[in-house]
């Protein structure tokens, strides 16, 4: 079957598994409530997962139409869906586990990992985390618009002391307190460097919503009430710029 041909067939098939998660999302209530984490339990989870196989990994990407969102080698060429490629290992097993549990229920799109992550073992959720912290870091596709259009001196003034400083006004912390100073992450906190602008503001409006609400500390939905729409937007621009880059420095 020609690429074509076969993207076609893949996204057919994902169509039909997204009204199939369609069903099953209404029907959610004959699963359990999900139990959020604690930092305790969350790392047990965590250590709990068998070691993770790299080529494994990409097995689990293949087979299980990853790319058909996310991209063929997990770099997402859409605003629909983020990049998973260069995530860190322990982020990409815990929003897999937070799905498998419902604790993400956010939207048609949760439904559909939701539905996906109930058919993956352990083992194949720690194979495809694995494949993807040994991948590049992104490139977002929207990181062009905003190198198109550079952050202006003011711009570029507020969103650094925000990322790196914070506002104490606000009661908000630094961006890179959590993610790293080049948005690299760190162990269950993602990587967002090169994460496309779309997908960075939807995060945020779902937590600043509550219909987001898997973060284990509360930091991000703390972090989203305090943060306007301008600075959201701004962040957005600044994270996606970053890019492959800036980020290959702090690894």
């Amino acid at each position: 079957m020609k690429p074509a041909a076969l993207f076609v067939a893949q996204r057919a098939l994902l169509a039909a598994a997204l009204a199939a998660a369609g069903a099953a999302h209404a029907s959610e209530s004959a699963h359990p409530k999900a139990q959020a984490w604690t930092p305790v339990t969350l790392q047990t989870a965590l250590k709990d997962l068998p070691k993770g196989n790299i080529a494994a990994g990409q097995k689990v990407h293949d087979s299980m139409m990853c790319a058909s969102c996310h991209g063929a080698s997990g770099n997402a060429t859409t605003l629909n869906w983020p990049s998973v490629t260069g995530q860190r290992f322990d982020y990409t097993a815990k929003i897999l586990l937070d799905y498998r549990s419902g604790l993400r229920d956010e939207d048609e799109r949760a439904g559909l990992m939701t539905s996906i992550a109930r058919m993956m073992t352990p083992q194949q959720i720690a194979d495809v985390s694995a494949y993807y912290a040994s991948l590049p870091k992104p490139v977002a596709p929207q990181a062009q618009v905003a190198l198109a259009a550079p952050l202006n001196a003011v711009e570029h003034k507020r969103v650094e002391q925000i990322v790196r400083r914070g506002d104490p006004n606000r009661l908000i912390t630094g961006c890179a307190s959590c993610h790293g100073l080049h948005g690299e992450g760190k162990g269950t906190t993602p990587a967002i460097a090169g994460q496309t602008i779309d997908y960075f503001i939807r995060t945020m409006r779902l937590y600043h919503g509550g219909a987001r609400h898997n973060d284990v500390y509360k930091g991000m939905s703390q972090f989203s009430q305090r943060l306007g729409e301008a600075d959201t937007q701004l962040i957005a621009r600044y994270y996606a710029s970053l890019g492959a880059r800036a980020t290959a420095k702090a690894d």
